[in-house]
């Protein structure tokens, strides 16, 4: 049973590594479709949120790209890893809870779970996206790879996924990214 808020017809799975540019892509997609029509839905946002009321710490400070959030990053991977072990879905649930727009981009999908769980709620709808960008594009955009983080699975469990519906390459040539952001959108907006 899918749970409250609309139902979406397309939903969209992001995934890729840090530095790849999925909340860059995600973004792009609903400046080109609206916020009316398009949620962008962040699977972080609902864990930073519960880890900063547990911890006493500064919610809106673990959202942006900070060396604050950098300095509590290992232990959030690991405070989620033992909610969703106690319950796959908890952060799934929260982030779709009264969501209205037609279409939903999952800007950071990082669990094979993540994707079983939109799957097995919303069905054919459910698409995933892989944003891939080289080791050097990444580093080009503060990317510093960081032992206990960028080789645990909150980075590494879908990087054997394979069977992505979509494969966004965000190596740095914008001209290449507009093209596969245009094909993009019009398959989304061919869903409204």
């Amino acid at each position: 049973m899918a749970p409250q808020g609309g139902v979406p017809r397309l939903v969209l799975l992001f995934s890729g590594k840090r530095k790849s540019g999925k909340d860059f892509v995600t973004q792009e997609l609903q400046n080109r479709l609206g916020a009316d029509v398009c949620a962008v839905l962040r699977l972080s946002g609902p864990l930073k949120e519960q880890y900063a009321q547990e911890h006493g710490l500064n919610f809106q400070r673990l959202l942006d790209a900070s060396a604050y959030k950098e300095a509590y990053r290992r232990d959030m991977i690991r405070w989620g890893e033992e909610r969703r072990q106690a319950d796959p879905g908890y952060f799934c649930r929260r982030i779709v809870e009264g969501v209205s727009q037609p279409i939903w981009l999952v800007s950071d999908t990082r669990r094979l779970s993540d994707i079983q769980w939109f799957q097995e709620a919303y069905g054919t709808v459910t698409q995933t996206v892989r944003v891939v960008a080289l080791e050097q594009s990444r580093q080009q955009r503060g990317w510093v790879f960081t032992p206990g983080v960028d080789d645990a699975e909150s980075e590494c469990g879908l990087d054997n996924f394979g069977g992505f519906d979509w494969v966004i390459e965000n190596h740095g040539d914008a001209q290449c990214l507009e093209e596969q952001l245009e094909v993009l959108t019009e398959f989304i907006r061919c869903r409204l």
